[in-house]
């Protein structure tokens, strides 16, 4: 049956056209489907806003829809979908790739060049542009994503935010008919994810591009979309229409399924005139009750080849103190915090933890001593089973709290306890590695971009844990573009600008001061 909304077939001629007829998917590693009963239409130039709850199949659809899957993943697949009229199933890739553009959830699994500007140009290279034409492309395409005038500069020094960029640019380089973008903001600052998306408006009107967005930040989203498919749980659609039919039709049901919708944020938080959110009501245990934990002084970095990230930083942790560190695409957030924790060792200064240097400290020590969240939950995976790996490493005693710990954030073990960490969706990875450092109790907890790719069950269940673990004490440290997480969880804002220290104060200080978060990049 055809889902909700479903207007007549598009012009199978136009590159830009997507047809989807009672779409199923299960991946062979999995009992329950990704996809199913999944039937929509997107007329070329429209954008395609796409939602649901983590798990629920979003980038499963946006790997369909260039081939990838069932290409790359086996597994049972019937229904068609059509793009520009190809059938992904029976067209060859390089086909598919030359009308689709697709940007993954991990930035870094698409970077492959040493330089920004050779990042660029190769997309265009194997798809047989002429050289005069993708010297002049590349730059363009590197100032539509935000990297204006950096070319020259080596894709291993960019911050995580920054990858996401030079991942964007490569994908609009060659102005595909359609454009798969699965979470590109996740990365992203907030004055730069404002920009990206007003820079994906100018696209959809000025090219008739047609545009699959698969997009938690929905508050600068929903303005964008034609057409909007919410997807529940288990991979079947809860509505598809126009984005006011879809939210004055189906709200309650999507809220339930804890998706997030536009002009909301967390639990709490309202919004300040600047668009971010204003500080919680419910702030819980206040910081400052325990002893210094952390205490950096003269910090400075530079990686091999770049120019210094962070320079002359010092700062001090208290135990049980929550703490946000914000700050644009660049500014060493995620270098400070691998200081922190001794993943790198400082060029100048020095860091202790708890009076010992990290970066020293034998690693069943230092894991007890502290718990590191990466901005790509996969780099720490270390296993085939995500019950194996929420049981890495533990005693007896840890081990008996795990299961119901990982319950707690919505991951069920007896869906996906045998499934691979790899196979999850980027939400559920995230809970997973949180999970993993939030089993040990470290006294200091340091979450690098803790809510990416979580719907709204799970940044409340994120929520709920992290303030009871606070509440015994551990010391949390929180690296983050969300300043909706700012509000809920910290109530101290460090802000990172060019590598140096550029702001620390109250968290409700900060998010009330709109002209300071458009100066420090934190708000457009």
């Amino acid at each position: 049956m055809d889902a909700p909304g479903l207007a007549g077939a598009p012009d199978r001629s136009e590159p830009g056209a997507i047809r989807a007829r009672d779409l199923f998917f299960r991946y062979a590693s999995r009992a329950e489907a990704a996809l199913q009963d999944l039937s929509f239409d997107v007329d070329p130039g429209q954008c395609l806003l796409v939602v649901g709850p983590s798990g629920s199949g979003k980038s499963t659809l946006a790997l369909a829809l260039t081939g990838l899957v069932p290409g790359d993943h086996p597994g049972e697949w019937r229904g068609s979908l059509d793009v520009g009229g190809l059938d992904t199933l029976a067209t060859p890739r390089p086909l598919l790739a030359a009308r689709v553009g697709l940007v993954f959830q991990e930035p870094a699994s698409q970077v492959v060049m040493e330089w920004l500007d050779d990042e660029v140009a190769f997309g265009l290279e194997n798809r047989g542009w002429r050289r005069d034409a993708m010297l002049q492309r590349a730059p363009e395409a590197l100032g539509e994503a935000g990297l204006a005038g950096l070319g020259r500069r080596r894709c291993r020094t960019l911050s995580g935010g920054q990858q996401q960029r030079l991942v964007l640019a490569g994908v609009l380089a060659p102005r595909p008919g359609i454009l798969v973008l699965d979470e590109p903001t996740s990365n992203l600052d907030p004055a730069g994810a404002t920009a990206f998306l007003d820079r994906l408006g100018r696209v959809v009107r000025e090219r008739r591009t047609t545009v699959v967005l698969i997009e938690h930040r929905v508050d600068a989203a929903w303005p964008l979309a034609d057409l909007v498919l919410a997807l529940d749980a288990s991979g079947r659609p809860i509505a598809f229409g126009t984005p006011a039919r879809v939210l004055a039709d189906h709200r309650d049901t999507m809220g339930a399924a804890g998706i997030w919708l536009p002009r909301e944020g967390g639990r709490g938080v309202a919004r300040t005139t600047s668009g971010v959110p204003a500080p919680s009501l419910d702030r819980g245990p206040q910081a400052g009750r325990g002893h210094p934990l952390v205490a950096a002084t003269g910090l400075g970095f530079a990686y091999p080849g770049g120019p210094p990230v962070l320079e002359d930083l010092g700062l001090e942790i208290i135990a049980g103190e929550r703490v946000a560190v914000l700050g644009a695409n660049g500014s060493g957030k995620t270098t400070l915090a691998k200081l922190l924790v001794g993943l790198l060792r400082p060029a100048h200064g020095e860091v202790r933890l708890d009076g010992a240097r990290p970066d020293r400290l034998p690693a069943r020590e230092l894991a007890r001593h502290a718990g590191y969240v990466f901005q790509d939950p996969e780099l720490q995976f270390l296993t085939d089973r995500v019950r194996d790996e929420i049981a890495v490493g533990l005693t007896p005693e840890e081990r008996a709290g795990a299961e119901a710990l990982i319950e707690s954030l919505g991951l069920s073990l007896a869906r996906l306890g045998n499934a691979s960490p790899y196979s999850l969706s980027g939400g559920e990875k995230r809970r997973l590695s949180v999970a993993c450092c939030l089993v040990r109790r470290p006294d200091l907890l340091i979450l690098d971009e803790p809510t990416f790719g979580l719907d709204r069950r799970g940044y409340d269940g994120l929520i709920d844990l992290l303030r009871e673990r606070v509440e015994a004490g551990t010391a949390l440290v929180a690296v983050t573009h969300d300043l909706r997480f700012a509000a809920d969880m910290t109530d101290r804002a460090i802000v990172l600008a060019s590598g140096r220290l550029a702001h620390d104060g109250a968290t409700n200080d900060l998010l009330g001061d709109t002209p300071s978060l458009r100066r420090l990049e934190l708000a457009a």
